[in-house]
């Protein structure tokens, strides 16, 4: 072994120890190993910043971004609602979105499956407060699965079927790795929905406004437009929109009178309907039952935001009602929802009079924030990502992922190309914002894989990997043919992490199949080895781009993946190596 052979392995294992340890933030960790890198030789300056222009990086960016997209679009409410109320645990989340999850993967790619059903594990997790940690990571491991199933599942499989074509004259086909495959997504499934009880359970992703600042008593005015389907509707089928989470207290008819409703009244066109409930529910129902807001500005041009502040003592605000001040006209401000806490405010909303530390949810032009804020003395706490008003058409972003899903599918574009292009779509036609797309990228994590591919991939230019494939074979010599394939797929699982699972079995497929050569037998069960043990990267989040599309959401450390990688990939070695040999005799 030679000095920066060595070198690379000492490097790569202090950056795995420092990870573990987590007393350094992992992108800070990330950088320092890339700045060691090029301090020590092994990583030329030149070639220093090529992480952030590899495409796991711009396909995780546009991942975040499009999940973002269908998330905004309303369309996860369509879908999540027939099942929302029985899907209230974690083993029941991951029984159905895992296994929705693995049947995707099988079909497309990995990472585009989970990126669509992100969003809906994160809703599924904030309606029923069951953690989105318990359920994320478990995805995320099933796609990785669920892409062993075909030959389009995984770059694995199709580059071991070049392989298999160059040493043996035919090509593994669409559905050679699907009883394989099948056998371990369904046992790795099982154990997910019992294994999740491993991971830690105080762990908490990044917050989104919508969860930061959900607020209960949150009072709000919408008007029951004559096009909307609830006109004729009654009060009970409005509420049940927002699963609970938000109800109807009153309802205005004729312009001024108030009504106290029961559940059975039946509603009319124009009326107002006085809401009460946290932000994202009043959400859900007002775009489910396309209600609109009040108050909303009109004739501004350039973008509007939703803010929430809080009326500071010297507010000129406290002691006067928007009625009184004319919020529009004074400060440019349009006032769509109050919180007071422990308190219901009975009063119609514009003639509630302000009081310090109420909660403002206001309409504001984008060029005028946070001046008007300052203005009026208040407290900005977020933009607030919520639509009360006016959205795309459900099919836009829902049209955008079909397309995208069809590119992928017949490998009309490069995958990083086709992310970029639908995550730039989703900005185009209106669906997020700019300042939207932004937030969505989870940028720690971008950080991290860039500053980390320069640094994993010295173990290819030093040639440590050829030491690695020394050993191996040594091992290989006096085993048991069946440990044979055992060893190879663990040594694929082993490599994986540190490697691009392309990269691994670009170097373990060769190894393996000489292996199978010096023993005679066929080189088959040992490339379907090496296919399985490059796609089954459960160990680190760095591995494989659907685990590091959920460390930012799920607030994963690095050493929360092996407490459930672990006992899965010993799992899948015990199984996948009895299946290979099963459907794969070892006999030449």
């Amino acid at each position: 072994m030679t000095l920066q052979q060595f070198m690379a392995f000492a490097l790569v294992g202090i950056v795995v120890a420092m990870l573990v340890w987590n007393k350094l933030r992992f992108d800070v960790v990330a950088v320092l190993a890339l700045l060691a890198g090029v301090f020590l030789g092994l990583i030329p300056a030149k070639d220093a910043f090529s992480g952030f222009a590899d495409d796991i990086v711009i396909i995780i960016a546009s991942a975040l971004i499009v999940s973002a997209g269908i998330a905004r679009s309303g369309v996860i409410d369509a879908l999540v609602r027939p099942v929302a109320g029985k899907l209230n645990t974690p083993t029941r989340q991951i029984a159905f979105l895992s296994g929705s999850v693995a049947f995707m993967s099988a079909l497309m790619k990995n990472i585009g499956a989970l990126a669509i059903f992100l969003p809906i594990t994160m809703q599924l997790a904030r309606r029923h407060r069951t953690g989105a940690h318990r359920v994320l990571m478990p995805m995320a491991f099933a796609s990785l699965m669920g892409g062993l199933m075909t030959l389009v599942g995984t770059s694995p499989n199709i580059i071991v079927s070049r392989v298999r074509e160059e040493i043996l004259g035919k090509p593994f086909a669409m559905f050679d790795y699907l009883p394989v495959g099948l056998g371990i997504t369904v046992v790795g499934l099982a154990f997910l929905m019992f294994g999740w009880r491993l991971l830690p359970q105080d762990r908490s992703g990044a917050r989104s406004a919508e969860e930061t600042f959900a607020v209960e008593n949150y009072a709000s005015e919408m008007r029951l437009p004559a096009a909307s389907a609830f006109v004729g509707r009654t009060v009970r089928d409005v509420e049940a929109l927002a699963e609970g989470e938000a109800q109807v207290i009153g309802l205005i008819r004729e312009r001024f009178r108030r009504y106290v409703p029961d559940k059975h009244w039946v509603l009319l066109a124009d009326d107002i309907l006085v809401l009460e409930g946290d932000a994202p529910a009043l959400q859900r129902l007002v775009q489910a039952a396309s209600l609109e807001p009040l108050g909303v500005l009109e004739g501004v041009d350039g973008e509007l935001l939703a803010v929430e502040a809080v009326v500071t003592p010297d507010s000129p605000l406290v002691g006067h009602s928007d009625r009184h001040l004319d919020l529009r006209r004074r400060f440019g401000l349009s006032l769509l929802a109050v919180s007071r806490a422990g308190e219901r405010i009975a009063q119609r909303l514009h003639h509630a009079v302000f009081r310090e530390g109420d909660l403002l949810l206001l309409q504001v032009p984008a060029e005028r924030y946070p001046d008007a804020l300052a203005d009026a003395n208040l407290i900005p706490l977020a933009e607030r990502r919520l639509q009360l008003g006016r959205r795309r058409p459900m099919w836009v972003p829902v049209g955008i992922v079909i397309i995208t899903m069809i590119v992928v599918g017949l490998h009309l574009a490069p995958l990083a190309v086709t992310f970029l292009a639908a995550a730039t779509a989703m900005i185009v036609t209106g669906v997020l914002s700019i300042e939207d797309a932004y937030h969505a990228v989870e940028w720690p994590i971008i950080i991290l894989l860039a500053a980390l591919i320069p640094v994993s991939g010295t173990l290819e230019s030093t040639g440590a990997t050829g030491v690695i494939s020394t050993l191996l074979a040594d091992a290989a010599r006096g085993l048991p043919a069946v440990a044979c394939v055992t060893l190879v797929m663990a040594a694929a699982m082993a490599v994986t992490p540190f490697l691009n699972n392309a990269a691994t079995v670009l170097v373990m497929a060769p190894i393996g199949a000489g292996v199978a050569q010096q023993l005679g037998l066929s080189p088959d069960p040992f490339l379907m080895a090496v296919a399985v043990g490059a796609g089954s990267d459960f160990l680190t989040p760095i591995g494989h781009q659907c685990n590091t599309l959920v460390m930012g959401p799920g607030g994963y450390r690095f050493s929360d993946y092996p407490r459930l990688g672990l006992p899965l990939s010993l799992l899948i070695l015990t199984l996948g190596t009895w299946l290979i040999v099963m459907v794969w005799p070892l006999a030449g």
